[in-house]
């Protein structure tokens, strides 16, 4: 299971154009991203029930509170540029210390996905974020 947290945050640092991406509320951080299924290793995807395909991606989200990793409720959307919707259904993944929430999404072709995620921290507050994202079918 530690190299799960290691692909992810392999991936993290790897994909282009993806610096940083996390949104602060106060003492709480989310960070996001979104890429292509088949970039996971195919044990890597087995272990966390992901299916890998060239059509499908997949959203990380993780929550850090005070720097340390939090549980959450976490749901969304993702919606293309003619505005249809698909419901994101994501699952908790606890590695030792760090926690994950992934969902899979759907796409045909090359595409701006726009992404909406409502993350409910321990508090019950719910803090929304919104981003943006162009995937590709893989070769």
């Amino acid at each position: 299971m530690h190299r799960i947290a290691l692909l992810f945050i392999a991936l993290c640092l790897s994909l282009p154009a993806l610096a940083e991406r996390k949104q602060s509320f106060g003492d709480l951080d989310v960070h996001y991203i979104a890429f292509n299924s088949s970039f996971l290793q195919p044990d890597i995807a087995a272990a966390n029930g992901l299916v890998r395909s060239k059509t499908l991606g997949v959203v990380n989200i993780s929550v850090l509170k005070d720097g340390k990793a939090s549980s959450a409720s976490v749901s969304g959307e993702v919606k293309d540029l003619v505005g249809r919707n698909q419901p994101l259904t994501f699952k908790q993944v606890t590695e030792g210390e760090a926690i994950y929430y992934l969902a899979q999404f759907p796409f045909n072709q090359q595409e701006l996905l726009r992404f909406t995620i409502t993350v409910r921290a321990a508090d019950g507050v719910a803090h929304s974020i919104e981003f943006n994202q162009e995937v590709f079918p893989d070769q």
